[in-house]
């Protein structure tokens, strides 16, 4: 990873923060390799999406979801004030845009943690963003993984496993893989990834 300048001197163009997008299947710890990262090094600012569905008990506007109304979702997608939205189980998510611009402005590193359709959309509107694709180690554990939660029915866990086909079969699409095998150094491999240093 190429360091970067301190003082007054600018930063090589490739050493700047820029936005890294995470995606990768269901089931295969996501969510668990970002909060990890984010509680050694806080200073990756992770985007908070946008959504219509309930907040859950416990759940705070602004820190885990903006919660808006259908309408107002409405209107932030018609105004292109989304990097990305994708819509599940009724309930509809986005990328606020503008946040996202201001953290990488200032500098900051970004990190968004998004689907596959989210991700695809993040590369159109905005090239330049890092695509990461987060591999489970075999299919046979990511089987594990989704099965092994024993809390829905084997028809919700047989569409989990198809779509789960679906987004490992995107991996071409994606600028990096990383392989979780090791959520600690999955974690340690994306801070790099996304120029902190």
């Amino acid at each position: 990873m190429a360091a970067t300048t301190r003082g007054t001197s600018p930063v090589p163009p490739d050493a700047r923060p820029r936005l890294t997008v995470l995606s990768g299947p269901s089931g295969v710890g996501k969510s668990t390799v970002v909060a990890h990262m984010r509680k050694e090094h806080p200073e990756v600012w992770l985007s908070v999406s946008a959504t219509t569905r309930r907040p859950r008990p416990g759940e705070q506007h602004g820190v885990h979801y903006f919660f808006v109304s259908d309408e107002e979702m409405d209107k932030l997608i018609a105004n292109g004030e989304l990097l990305e939205w994708a819509e599940f189980a009724g309930n509809r998510y986005g990328t606020p845009r503008t946040a996202v611009l201001e953290r990488l402005e200032a500098g900051e590193p970004v990190l968004l943690e998004i689907d596959l359709q989210g991700a695809r959309q993040v590369r159109e509107s905005m090239p330049e963003a890092q695509l990461v694709f987060l591999a489970p180690p075999s299919w046979e554990e990511l089987v594990r993984r989704l099965t092994g939660r024993g809390t829905e029915p084997p028809d919700v866990i047989e569409r989990r496993l198809d779509a789960a086909k679906v987004e490992l079969a995107a991996e071409p699409e994606f600028d990096q893989t990383l392989v979780n095998t090791s959520v600690e150094d999955v974690a340690r491999e994306l801070l790099a990834l996304t120029n902190v240093v």
